[in-house]
């Protein structure tokens, strides 16, 4: 691994790719949205994204939604029709972040199964 991508002394911390990936991924619900568009064959509308998250206010996923859609991560799609419909996926880009999600994931679980087994 490249000490450059972490190396905090030698420039802030946004501006190393350690530091860009958080900026990207970090957020409460980012990696949540991202998991939830790659688990449901890449395509939500905002409805079923709202549903598979659970308990998250209309203006939070809204502003989770712009975010990863202006950093590239996803694309929106609206259809000219009545009701409107509007569908999110994600991009070439967020989904060359699933296996760093994935690796995250599996990580998270062999934490809580080790925690668990020293807890007994």
């Amino acid at each position: 691994m490249d000490k450059s991508c972490y190396n905090i002394q030698d420039a802030e911390l946004n501006k190393l790719g350690f530091g860009y990936t958080l900026s990207i991924i970090g957020g409460k619900y980012k990696m949540i949205v991202m998991y939830n568009l790659f688990e449901n064959q890449n395509v939500m509308r905002y409805n079923e994204l709202k549903r598979s998250i659970g308990p998250i206010s209309f203006k939070t996923l809204t502003n989770t939604l712009r975010e990863l859609e202006h950093d590239g991560i996803i694309t929106r799609k609206e259809y000219p029709q009545i009701p409107p419909k509007v569908e999110y996926r994600l991009s070439e880009k967020g989904l060359s972040l699933m296996p760093i999600l994935n690796m995250m994931c599996d990580w998270g679980e062999q934490a809580q199964l080790e925690k668990r087994t020293n807890k007994s």
